[in-house]
């Protein structure tokens, strides 16, 4: 269990470093503007693509993880917990990077996915819990 937790736990780090790293150059974190820009029609769009991304990811996350089978061992539900986060990780990523590239001006909601992606590392309680698993 802890090779497979092992895993899971380096592709998060390594989307949330690839995720911060992006935003550190691309993004000119140094001169963020921390005022939220005036919201008209044409720019509803970027504070709707957080919303859309949590909803969605989690959506997805929760349809994948009925295909895991509660009375197999938790290390074989594994790969199912495993794609899972994946698909629900890469919405999220796929998101921020989206603010970032088209626009700069809502980078903060960019950065607030960036800290939700973090909050959702993977630990052995949380797959157990996910996965209602019963030890």
């Amino acid at each position: 269990m802890q090779e497979k937790l092992k895993v899971i736990k380096m592709i998060h780090i390594a989307l949330c470093a690839g995720l911060i790293m992006a935003y550190i150059f691309i993004g000119d974190l140094a001169s963020i503007n921390l005022n939220m820009p005036e919201i008209s029609q044409s720019n509803i769009l970027f504070v709707l693509i957080p919303v859309i991304a949590y909803v969605f990811s989690n959506f997805m996350y929760k349809t994948q993880l009925k295909n895991a089978n509660n009375k197999q061992k938790l290390e074989d539900n594994m790969a199912v917990y495993q794609t899972a986060s994946i698909i629900r990780w890469a919405i999220l990523e796929g998101s921020a990077f989206i603010i970032l590239v088209m626009s700069k001006d809502f980078i903060l909601f960019g950065i607030l996915i960036i800290l939700y992606l973090a909050l959702l590392h993977p630990t052995e309680d949380r797959i157990k819990s996910d996965l209602k698993y019963r030890a």
